[in-house]
């Protein structure tokens, strides 16, 4: 099997968002990563694990090029002391710990500075995916009717069946293989959309490969380090902490908010009015997406903005009929756009796999989401993951608003 990551480039924009605030802020943090397949029927085969282990040293033996340092130094927010570091950064396969012992056959971890580890998490879940299509499937087979599917999709978008106005896409960790993604972004960039407009992808290498706009600002990996990461921390804090940071190092730039780290009750509690103001717009990634958007609206309004000035970013398991009800409803009381990833990318005869890896320890002590539903969290330790509940529901039901 060929190389499947052939450029450190080719993860999601916002590793390199983060990756730049951690760099300034927070040089000497340490994460621990964990792998898990929720597929309670899939099984990677001894093989298949060697053949994982084997792509990922050789992705760790990959190097930025001056092109590809060139291209992410014309990102406006990027800083040149990033590009500098980047210049001398490369992976660590001594930093990974694969093995067999999980209920799936494949164990991944990764331990070292939160700016190693935190960019191997897309290229790690990209690899798994490839290898498990290629080897447990006729892959030929999958890809065929994964063209098939897309041809199908992209038509319900040039006809107008659907319109979902502005779309990214997202789908780079769950894709079937990198010539499925990149097929699907050249068809999505040549269409003729009627009343859709492709924005680009979140894959920086495919965006520069195939001149469309990189896509990405914050994953809830900031949002658990910053505020869970300092054991002074009161982590129902967590939020203020991380925006706080966020405009330090970029302003109004690269402004978009993830709400759902501990709760976007919790979060709005942070998001008062400087913040709202100077973030461009709000991501949404669980929950209901009609009540979220209607809430975020009215907690717009009650600060004096204007919702009709700011972006609601839906990007929480989406296909083009569920965008095009949320686009139909929003539309005219916001900004509206989506990050569509699995759909996109990872759409065959098969079911594709649910695999994640997720922060579960920062500086040595755990850190967990309680997102706005059950069962996206991740963390090694309950305890931990009653006693955040209890500082969030304390400050909920104490603190004057």
């Amino acid at each position: 099997m060929k190389n499947i990551i052939e450029s450190l480039l080719e993860t999601d924009l916002y590793k390199f968002s983060m990756g730049q605030a951690i760099y300034h802020n927070f040089p000497d943090y340490t994460t621990t990563w964990s792998f898990k397949c929720r597929n309670t029927d899939v099984k990677f085969t001894p093989e298949m694990v060697e053949e994982i282990k084997r792509q990922i040293y050789a992705y760790c033996d990959l190097n930025f090029d001056e092109d590809e340092l060139a291209y992410l130094a014309g990102i406006k927010w990027i800083k040149k002391s990033y590009v500098d570091f980047l210049r001398l950064w490369h992976p660590r396969y001594e930093d990974f710990t694969i093995g067999t012992d999980a209920p799936c056959g494949l164990s991944i971890e990764t331990n070292g500075t939160w700016l190693n580890t935190s960019m191997y998490e897309i290229p790690t879940l990209a690899i798994v995916n490839e290898v498990y299509f290629r080897m447990a499937y006729d892959y030929d087979e999958l890809f065929s009717s994964f063209e098939e599917k897309l041809d199908e999709k992209i038509s319900m978008l040039t006809s107008g069946t659907y319109k979902i106005g502005a779309f990214s896409e997202f789908g780079l960790r769950r894709r079937l293989s990198a010539e499925a993604q990149e097929l699907a972004v050249m068809k999505l960039k040549n269409a003729k959309l009627d009343g859709s407009i492709f924005v680009g992808t979140s894959n920086v290498y495919l965006a520069k490969l195939l001149n469309v706009t990189p896509v990405g600002t914050m994953a809830h990996e900031w949002i658990m380090c910053v505020g869970q990461g300092n054991h002074k921390h009161n982590p129902a804090y967590s939020n203020w902490y991380a925006l706080d940071y966020w405009v330090k190092e970029y302003g109004i730039l690269n402004g978009t908010a993830l709400t759902d780290a501990i709760t976007t009750d919790c979060f709005l509690r942070d998001f008062q009015l400087t913040y709202s103001t100077l973030f461009s717009g709000v991501r949404h990634d669980s929950g209901d997406p009609f009540e979220w958007g209607e809430k975020m609206i009215k907690h717009y309004e009650s600060l004096g903005i204007d919702p009709k000035t700011k972006t609601l970013l839906f990007s929480d398991s989406l296909d083009f009929k569920r965008a095009n009800d949320i686009f139909a409803h929003f539309n005219g009381k916001a900004k509206v756009a989506f990050g569509i990833g699995t759909y996109i990318a990872n759409d065959t005869k098969v079911p594709p796999l649910n695999i994640v890896m997720k922060t579960t320890a920062c500086n040595g002590q755990d850190v967990a989401k309680i997102s706005d539903v059950e069962g996206k969290g991740m963390c090694k330790n309950p305890a931990y993951v009653d006693y955040l509940q209890r500082c969030i529901d304390w400050r909920m039901e104490n603190e004057a608003i």
